[in-house]
């Protein structure tokens, strides 16, 4: 009988044993299968403008994109705009053309919940003749002091919907750096998309980051209706200075001619012709004349011309000047004082991209170089210091970028690569850094390609490097470590990733010219044949102040 019991039990309740078990089976399934959903819990901003960087934050995204990818509205970014995915946390860049809608996480063949993106620039602008007038108005700002890099809410009123045509400028004088007894008109610097320095804007609130290059001194918000009365800001906690010295002031001129060879209509040709850079240390850009309109004015420091229907046997060219004030920088830090934060630029600026390598090699040769430093500013020192002195430069060498491997093999580069290549240590480092393009200008006025680099460091902002110069210049008492001269002109600061304007178009790239960008040009249609000459920069005036 004791046998046989567990027998007959088991008859007795068999289809409530069954069920059970079923169930269970059914709850287990569903919570692994569950769990395996991506998730979406936040994004920042919630409002934004197309183009601009946006942060998603969740669980279930997949340790990497690999087939994974977002969606905005219906529309998938492209693969170049991915910056950082991890499980919890995704970085993109919001597609050019977009609208508002929501956002979804697509992994491992399964669809997120949706979070809702808005374009700025459909967001309706509050209602005119308030009793507080049409311009804008600061009514408080939170913290009240703070170094480059800190997030700042402005709160007010008539800021407006969106950024558009608006921006928040901070206190600059190069002068009262130098000498604070001196009166001067007081000047002013923007917050810097490259440093991502809109986080939100509506109405009553703007978020902010403190810009590089920014002193004790009023901040005024601006928006088509006005500037706001300026309100004072107090700039502390750097660990270091930086000066700003020894203006020069450039009119430059360069141009870019088409000749079409063989062309049937219709057809297009489109140029992405970069504009000198605005920064701390180059200022007062300003267009003195062109002969062709652009298609778009100013899209990331570019200007897009579109030309089209173009007949066989004619040519086209493109000329414009513009004038460009550039200062010297000097840096002075306190390497003890540097903070090691994880801000958003260094997840951002600490990424390989398609022109800033990752590869294992870089990172153990990196790792070899640094040690167990942990401080950043020591680390892009000793990165400066080992390029200069181990690598030998060969003014003429073909671009050897697409094989940095080669190039630490044989420790012969030529300029573009071992700005490139410093950018890449410093990332591997863990150190946010950015290539720079553009000129030198040597005694004689004349123009040659140069590129370098700067690095961040939390609460102080860019510091300047240029090993090449370095290189150069290894047996004269010159420091380009935290230092650069005024004989330059930037064109573009980190990559300047851009989209082709049809799916059929070709495309020229341009990641080796005075700009660090990668479409140059793009033909479409019955454009079969043409050549096309990019002048050198022509200095046509420098003043000295």
């Amino acid at each position: 009988m004791v046998q046989e019991e567990p027998t007959w039990v088991m008859k007795d309740n068999f289809p409530g044993v069954v069920l059970k078990a079923l169930a269970w089976f059914f709850v287990i399934f569903f919570i692994s299968c569950e769990s395996r959903i991506p998730v979406l819990t936040s994004i920042e901003p919630k409002i934004g403008r197309m183009g601009d960087v946006i942060t998603l934050h969740g669980i279930n995204f997949g340790e990497s994109r690999e087939e994974s990818y977002i969606t905005i509205a219906g529309v998938a970014p492209t693969g170049s705009s991915y910056y950082l995915w991890q499980d919890d946390l995704i970085m993109v860049r919001v597609p050019e053309m977009g609208e508002s809608g929501l956002i979804y996480v697509h992994s491992g063949g399964r669809k997120s919940n949706g979070a809702l993106f808005t374009n700025s620039a459909s967001v309706p602008r509050p209602i005119e003749g308030e009793e507080l007038g049409l311009g804008p108005r600061i009514s408080s700002i939170n913290p009240q002091t703070g170094a480059p890099g800190t997030l700042i809410t402005i709160t007010g009123n008539n800021f407006g919907g969106s950024k558009e045509g608006g921006g928040v400028f901070f206190s600059w004088d190069y002068a009262s750096q130098l000498n604070r007894h001196l009166a001067n008109e007081p000047e002013y610097i923007e917050a810097s998309e490259t440093e991502l320095g809109y986080v939100s804007w509506n109405a009553r609130e703007i978020k902010v980051r403190l810009p590089d290059g920014a002193i004790s001194g009023n901040i005024e918000v601006r928006t088509p209706h006005g500037s706001s009365r300026p309100v004072y800001f107090d700039v502390t906690g750097k660990p270091g200075l930086k000066k700003f010295t020894e203006k020069r002031s450039y009119t430059i001129n360069y141009s870019v001619d088409i000749r079409v060879l063989e062309a049937t209509r219709p057809n297009n040709l489109y140029l992405w012709i970069p504009i000198p850079v605005n920064s701390p240390s180059q200022r007062n850009v300003n267009l003195l004349s062109r002969n062709t309109n652009p298609f778009v004015e100013n899209h990331k420091g570019i200007s897009l011309f579109k030309l089209e229907n173009m007949v066989t046997g004619t040519n086209q060219l493109i000329n414009h000047s513009f004038s460009v004030d550039v200062y010297t920088v000097e840096t002075e830090i306190n390497s003890q004082a540097v903070r090691n934060d994880i801000s958003p630029l260094s997840v951002l600026y600490t990424q390989s991209t398609n022109l800033i390598p990752g590869s294992q090699q870089i990172k153990e040769i990196t790792n070899t170089v640094i040690g167990r430093e942990q401080n950043p500013y020591n680390k892009s020192k000793m990165i400066y210091d080992w390029i200069t002195t181990n690598m030998q430069l060969v003014e003429n060498l073909p671009s050897t970028s697409d094989n940095i491997s080669m190039v630490l093999e044989t420790m012969i580069s030529d300029p573009y690569t071992i700005a490139v290549l410093y950018t890449a240590m410093s990332r591997a480092a863990g150190v946010p850094c950015i290539p720079v393009a553009g000129v030198l200008v040597d005694r004689n006025q004349q123009t040659s390609r140069h590129y370098w680099a700067e690095f961040w460091l939390d609460n102080f902002g860019w510091v300047p490097v240029d090993p090449v110069m370095g290189i150069r210049t290894q047996n004269e008492s010159i420091n380009y470590f935290g230092n650069i001269d005024n004989h330059r002109i930037a064109f573009s600061r980190g990559e300047l990733i851009l989209s082709q304007m049809e799916s059929r178009g070709r495309l020229l790239s341009g990641t080796q010219s005075y700009s660090m960008q990668n479409i140059r040009e793009e033909a479409s249609g019955g454009l079969d044949s043409y050549t096309s000459l990019w002048g050198d920069i022509i200095i046509d005036g420098i003043y000295i102040q």
